[in-house]
């Protein structure tokens, strides 16, 4: 089994802090920094660019990964490749040519995550496992933090571990959306190795994020 890991997502972080923050999390014990990049048109909400993505990589030794929900997604590969995107994560959605994207994001000697929304098919996807090293399950519909976890998606996690083990596959499987103390067990249960947690992690326990970090591992 792989070991579990926590990205946490730093949609809940505090913007006013953002450098300061990333080091908290660096020293809380993060094994890398999600995050999550929105266009206000693939989904309902704005957010970072890549250059603030490459002045808060000045401040930490940890991988970023980035979360592209952006669209036509192939045209901004490059720039977040730039900023300093380790894994960059896209939907199948958000490109004309899926394969493409992924050997642009290779090309690029970066790590490709595709990610699936609560309704997507796992077969939007399945002709690419064994070219990617990453499949996001949203547990939320994308778009904004602080939603609540949609359980109903764990099915779709646990039918990506048993092609992920009948085909001798090594990609991570990362779950991300409503993550918190009562369901990160169901989660890994289900076969996920990365959590993707930014409330729970940046909130609770008074803001204890290496406390948390622990706990979402070992719940």
């Amino acid at each position: 089994m792989k070991k579990i890991k926590i990205s946490p997502s730093i949609l809940s972080a505090d913007f006013s802090q953002l450098g300061n923050e990333i080091k908290r999390l660096e020293e809380g014990g993060a094994d890398m920094i999600h995050v999550d990049v929105m266009d206000g048109h693939f989904v309902p909400n704005l957010t970072i660019g890549p250059p603030v993505i490459k002045a808060l990589k000045k401040h930490c030794s940890i991988k970023f990964d980035v979360h592209l929900m952006i669209a036509p997604v192939h045209r901004y590969i490059q720039a977040y490749s730039d900023a300093g995107a380790d894994i960059i994560t896209i939907h199948p959605e958000a490109t004309d040519n899926l394969e493409n994207s992924i050997l642009k994001i290779k090309s690029l000697n970066k790590k490709v995550g595709v990610s699936l929304n609560p309704n997507s098919k796992i077969d939007l996807i399945r002709d690419y496992l064994e070219k990617i090293d990453l499949v996001l399950i949203m547990s939320v519909n994308p778009g904004f933090g602080g939603q609540k976890f949609m359980p109903e998606v764990l099915n779709k996690v646990k039918e990506l571990k048993e092609i992920q083990s009948q085909n001798n596959m090594n990609f991570d499987i990362e779950i991300d959306g409503g993550i918190n103390f009562d369901n990160c067990q169901s989660a890994i249960e289900a076969g996920a190795n990365i959590l993707v947690s930014g409330t729970t992690v940046f909130k609770s326990n008074n803001g204890d994020i290496k406390k948390n970090i622990n706990l979402l591992k070992s719940k």
